[in-house]
């Protein structure tokens, strides 16, 4: 198997397909019990927020950046090879159930939390369970017609602990026995408004401002650039902290204006992924997103990032070695962020743009393993 190569920006073609091998975790069933961990050597011994238990991790500490379906590849695949794991997820939906109660009760868009907690659910059967009763979706001719039960688990947290948004993901966490812990990127909802050339499909050349997630997502025309509403939001202490004392930061993949770069316009969050001593990495998409992101190739990608975050590196660049059309010119663009490219098979390989978790964990493996040969500690 080719190793990464560090004497520059370089590209590495991955052609192995092996599978990771997953850590025991350690965590209960579900019970808010956490058992100690596997005795493995490197493993890390932290004081945990339950009575006076401990838990022993394995693996790096690893913190995954997103929302919705591109987290949720990104941690099914994470949480395979370590059990410090910790999403923080954008909190600007507002479609859906989670529009509705947003809305309707002024809380933070719950649905990509919920997502990010059923992809950290383990592969056993209590894991399995819970993972399909949280992303139920009720069908039927009432107000309850198409919320999910998640969602309302976790908004009928948000009121019993007084709106503490952190506190409640854990409870949640320890409910269903996650790999990992789940935060918000801001304690307040968000809202995102960009500015798109031809979103009037009468007038090809205007730029309209155009408002709202959902908006958004569906947009015709070229997304120019983005903002959130409420300018410079404050951030969630604990995502900034988890950021700086990460071993490994994972951005992406996910819809790129709605659910990756909205991280890089929370200003301290932002300092937080420039000043971490974290190792970075950026997986892309596998195809752009109709509206949102159509035509982008995965160098326009990284450039759309760069113009949002022009002071943030990153150490690698992932992307799928059959869905790259242009090496040289990503290799190019992973330069600009101070990185190189490591290209893998990383989709599921029946022709849809999904990530296949094994793969992408086998990925991810192959980056956390090469780390002392790819920069040195910032």
């Amino acid at each position: 198997m080719n190793e990464l190569d560090t004497s520059g920006a370089g590209t590495v073609d991955g052609r192995g397909s092996g599978h990771s091998n997953g850590h025991s975790n350690g965590h209960g069933n579900g019970h808010g019990g956490h058992g100690g961990g596997d005795d493995a050597e490197g493993g890390r011994l932290n004081g945990y927020a339950d009575g006076d238990a401990y838990v022993r991790h394995t693996g790096p500490k690893v913190v995954a950046l997103g929302g919705g379906h591109g987290l949720s590849a990104s941690l099914s695949a994470l949480r395979r090879l370590t059990d410090d794991l910790t999403a923080v997820v954008t909190v600007a939906d507002d479609g859906g159930s989670s529009g509705r109660l947003r809305r309707d009760m002024g809380v933070l868009p719950p649905g990509d939390l919920r997502m990010a907690l059923a992809a950290l659910c383990g592969d056993d059967e209590w894991g399995n369970t819970w993972s399909r009763v949280i992303q139920h979706r009720f069908r039927c001719d009432g107000d309850l017609n198409g919320h999910a039960v998640g969602n309302l688990l976790i908004v009928a947290l948000w009121e019993l602990l007084d709106d503490d948004p952190v506190s409640a993901l854990q409870w949640m966490g320890r409910l269903l026995g996650a790999h990992g812990s789940v935060l918000p990127m801001s304690a307040v909802p968000l809202d995102i408004e960009a500015d798109v050339r031809g979103h009037d499909r009468t007038a090809p050349t205007l730029v309209t401002a155009v408002q709202g997630q959902h908006a958004l997502a569906k947009t015709p025309g070229e997304v120019l650039g983005i903002r959130l509403t409420p300018a410079n939001p404050p951030a969630v202490p604990e995502a900034v902290a988890a950021v700086r004392d990460a071993d490994w930061v994972v951005l992406g993949p996910g819809s790129w204006f709605t659910s990756v770069l909205p991280h890089l316009l929370v200003p301290e969050l932002a300092a937080a992924l420039v000043e971490t001593k974290a190792r970075k990495v950026l997986a892309l998409n596998l195809a752009p997103q109709p509206g949102e992101t159509d035509g982008f190739s995965p160098q326009r990608h990284v450039e759309v990032l760069a113009e949002h975050a022009p002071e943030l590196e990153f150490d690698v660049v992932l992307g799928d070695r059959d869905l790259v059309d242009d090496v040289d010119e990503l290799t190019r663009a992973a330069a600009g962020l101070g990185g190189q490219v490591l290209l893998a098979p990383v989709a599921v390989g029946d022709g849809t743009p999904r990530h296949d978790p094994a793969r992408l964990a086998a990925a991810y493996g192959r980056i956390f393993t090469a780390r002392e040969r790819i920069a040195p500690w910032r």
